[in-house]
């Protein structure tokens, strides 16, 4: 089964607040984060807000890497898709997770871009867990 990409959407919880509220440490991890997956960065935008949060996105050529952070809360929210056969995007992940210091992630993993036989593209949805951290398996 040819897949054309793979999307990781990831909540990552009880973060390093400090961490979530800096807009150049957290550009630094996310830019990172696209060199261990073995991704070509293009451009980064990345935008705080007041009184709190920054969102953040890492253009690839394989396509993105996302974040949206809570610093009140220790939350992240992370979104990593790629395409092609040389990205890894688990590796963004785990990168992104370790340097915030979660202390627990749930992520989906979704396959995008199977073709089916009539001809049209579909998607499979599966969930897991972070190893080494709280397991916590979010609903697919």
């Amino acid at each position: 089964m040819k897949v054309l990409g793979h999307h990781i959407i990831a909540e990552l919880s009880n973060c390093n607040r400090k961490i979530l509220a800096d807009v150049e440490i957290l550009r630094n991890i996310m830019i990172r984060a696209a060199q261990e997956a073995n991704t070509q960065i293009k451009q980064d935008v990345f935008h705080k807000f007041s009184p709190h949060g920054i969102s953040g996105v890492i253009v690839i050529a394989e396509s993105h890497l996302a974040i949206h952070t809570w610093p009140e809360y220790g939350y992240a929210a992370i979104d990593i898709y790629t395409c092609g056969d040389v990205a890894v995007p688990r590796k963004a992940c785990d990168y992104i997770s370790e340097n915030l210091e979660a202390e627990s992630i749930t992520y989906t993993v979704i396959e995008r871009g199977i073709k089916s036989n009539t001809g049209d593209f579909r998607h499979i949805i599966y969930s897991s867990f972070n190893e080494g951290r709280q397991k916590v398996i979010s609903g697919a």
